[in-house]
């Protein structure tokens, strides 16, 4: 608990911090981001390279809070020519002022069609089906000329709400239930689906695959982004180095939010007291068996791990505001 605790004060006041005010870059103290790229994300992308003859269009899904640095670059090569929607997901969660920048840069990167979504409400998802078939009747055919109906692909990141996009598609054109599964977890669509309908005029099938992380990720601080939005697993960058980041996050764009949430008497630019208000107000506490000159006694600590998961889930959950990561 000491070393844990240790390392969450010297990361906090890491060289180029001020005492007194908010810490103006954060040092990741020499880490390194594991790769996590398990037997079914290769598999996959195998799979979606050869998908990509019968497909019309793609549609590419993405976390609205990291809308830059947490996109796939080998999915961008995936790309190719055909026609592409990047559909920016969990737009509720995401700061809406960061939405004319985020635009105009995407613009520079080539992605002139953005659609900003929210698939728990249906939001905007009804957008989508129009834009697609208009971009694929402006483009030539890439399979079957005389075929009328549209093949989409739809891929990403994990977690970032590809099958739920789906089900909200088909909610809304077919009125159908789930198709495919979901979950907050990455992984949990680990093969590439049949296709499936998602709308009857027009006739519009897409088809659901694995999320896909590039097998070594661009830096740091992008694999603890993508971790702080679900994308990577948490035990893989490690809750402490997360929560900090966010906390750190937080007070660089002035979101206070966790200052009332928690209890606290102001904002904090160490993660240790945060955690500690966290710990006492959800009741994370565990019993740690102390030797002693007398012999054994069981302690009540606070359980500074478990708050750290609280912190991260509160964000996921949009209780500490609207946060865009980039």
């Amino acid at each position: 608990m000491r070393g844990w605790v240790g390392a969450l004060r010297a990361a906090a006041v890491g060289p180029g911090s001020v005492p007194g005010a908010f810490r103006q870059r954060f040092d990741f103290g020499g880490r390194d981001v594991a790769s996590w790229f398990p037997g079914h994300m290769a598999k996959g992308l195998r799979q979606m390279r050869a998908s990509l003859r019968r497909a019309d269009c793609l549609i590419e899904v993405h976390d609205a809070r990291i809308p830059l640095s947490g996109r796939n670059p080998m999915l961008r090569e995936v790309l190719g020519i055909r026609p592409h929607v990047l559909v920016l997901n969990k737009r509720d969660l995401a700061d809406p002022q960061r939405k004319p920048t985020v635009l105009e840069y995407l613009k520079q990167q080539g992605c002139s069609h953005v659609v900003f979504t929210d698939c728990q409400r249906d939001d905007n998802v009804k957008k989508i089906v129009p834009l697609v078939a208009k971009l694929v009747d402006d483009s030539p055919r890439y399979h079957r000329a005389e075929s009328t109906e549209y093949s989409i692909l739809v891929i990403g990141v994990p977690n970032v709400g590809k099958s739920s996009l789906i089900n909200s598609l088909r909610r809304l054109h077919l009125k159908k239930g789930k198709a495919t599964a979901v979950g907050g977890e990455p992984g949990v669509t680990k093969a590439v689906l049949t296709r499936i309908q998602v709308c009857e005029k027009p006739l519009m099938y897409l088809v659901d695959t694995p999320g896909v992380l590039p097998p070594k990720l661009e830096d740091v601080e992008t694999g603890v982004k993508l971790a702080l939005c679900g994308a990577i697993r948490d035990h893989l960058v490690g809750e402490d180095i997360m929560a900090d980041y966010l906390l750190y996050t937080l007070n660089k764009q002035q979101q206070f939010g966790y200052v009332q949430r928690y209890g606290l008497a102001e904002a904090c630019d160490a993660i240790e007291p945060v955690l500690r208000r966290v710990a006492l107000a959800r009741g994370r506490t565990q019993k740690v068996k102390v030797l002693t000159g007398t012999g054994n006694v069981n302690v009540t600590t606070l359980d500074y791990s478990a708050a750290a998961y609280e912190f991260l889930r509160d964000f996921r959950a949009g209780c500490l505001g609207r946060v865009t990561l980039d």
